[in-house]
C-alpha cells in the first residue's frame, strides 16, 4: 500500500492563500498542507537563482511531510523556478514527485475571455520580466497579443494592511494607465499575482466598460481537479480527511491576522524553521 500524504500548496507570502480557498472550495476531501515562507518575502523582486533556491528548499521540505504533489500558488516562483524544479530535481531524487505551477493553468484559458484577442498582464517585476505568460500564452494562443505591467507596490501595499487606502488607489490607478496605453483593444486583464484578487473590485471599479478582470484561484482549481482525475498514480497517493494545516517562516501572530483577510476564514499556523528542517 503506497503512503498517502496531503497536497502541499505553496506561496513567499499570503497571496497562495486565495489559490488555496478556491482549490479547497472544489476539492474539500483532500488534505492540504500550505507554507507562507513570509521571513523571505517578497519574491518579485529577487534574482531567478535567489527564487529559485527559496522555492527548491520549501518544495524539499513538502515532500519530507510527505506530499507526493505540491502547487507553487506563486506567479514569481513558477515564473523563476518552477522549470528548474521540473527538468533538474525532481527526475534526479524525487522521480515519483510532482510540481505544478499557477501559469499553465491559466495560459490554457485565456483564450475563452477575450474577443479583441489582446490580453494585459498585471504582476510583480520577477513575473513580468521573466516573460513567463508571453511564452506561455503564445504557445496555446499565438494570435493573441500580450501587454504587460510590473506592479510593484501592490504586494507591499497589501501585505501592510494598505489595500483599501488612497494610496492603494494612487498606484492601481498608475499601473492600469501604464497598461491601457500601451493599446485601447485590451478587453481582458489577468491578475498574475495571487495577491492581487484583494484588490480586484479596484481593478473594475477603473476600468471601462467590457474589460474583463480575471483572478487565478478558481481557475487554478479547476485544473487541478483535471489534473487528478488524468493521473490517478498520483491521485492515490494524495490523503483524505479533509485537514488544512499551516505553516509560515515567520511570525505566527502576524500570519494568523493576515491569512484571514486572504483566505476568508481564521486561520492557526504553525512557524517553521527551514534552517532546522532541511
Amino acid at each position: 500500500m503506497s503512503i498517502k500524504g496531503p497536497i502541499g500548496v505553496f506561496d513567499s507570502g499570503y497571496g497562495g492563500l486565495t489559490v488555496l480557498k478556491e482549490i479547497v472550495k472544489l476539492l474539500p476531501a483532500y488534505d492540504y498542507v500550505y507554507l507562507g515562507d513570509n521571513a523571505r518575502a517578497p519574491y518579485g523582486p529577487r534574482s531567478f537563482e535567489t527564487v529559485y533556491h527559496y522555492t527548491w528548499e520549501c518544495v524539499q521540505w513538502f515532500f519530507k511531510q510527505g506530499c507526493s504533489l505540491v502547487i507553487l500558488a506563486c506567479n514569481t516562483a513558477s515564473a523563476k523556478a518552477l522549470r528548474t524544479i521540473q527538468q533538474n530535481n525532481l527526475p534526479d531524487k524525487w522521480a515519483g514527485r510532482r510540481v505544478l505551477g499557477v501559469i499553465r493553468p491559466t495560459t490554457e484559458r485565456i483564450g475563452e475571455f477575450t474577443k479583441t484577442g489582446e490580453v494585459g498582464i498585471l504582476g510583480t517585476n520577477g513575473t513580468v520580466q521573466s516573460g513567463s505568460y508571453v511564452i506561455e500564452i503564445e504557445k496555446f494562443f499565438p494570435e493573441i497579443k500580450v501587454y504587460q505591467q510590473a506592479c510593484p507596490m501592490l504586494v507591499p501595499l497589501i501585505e501592510n494592511n494598505e489595500y483599501e487606502t488612497e494610496g492603494a488607489d494612487f498606484f492601481v490607478n498608475k499601473y492600469l494607465k501604464n497598461l491601457l496605453n500601451q493599446s485601447n483593444k485590451i478587453d481582458t486583464i489577468l491578475l498574475a499575482c495571487t495577491h492581487y484578487p484583494l484588490l480586484k473590485s479596484k481593478f473594475e471599479q477603473l476600468l471601462p466598460a467590457g474589460v474583463t478582470v480575471i483572478s487565478q484561484g478558481d481557475i487554478v482549481a479547476g485544473s487541478l481537479a483535471n489534473y487528478l482525475k488524468r493521473h490517478p498514480e498520483i491521485e492515490e497517493k494524495c490523503s483524505k480527511n479533509g485537514k488544512i494545516v499551516f505553516y509560515t517562516t515567520d511570525s505566527t501572530e502576524d500570519f494568523n491576522k493576515q491569512a484571514t483577510t486572504f483566505y476568508g476564514h481564521t486561520v492557526t499556523s504553525n512557524h517553521l524553521d527551514l534552517t532546522l528542517n532541511l
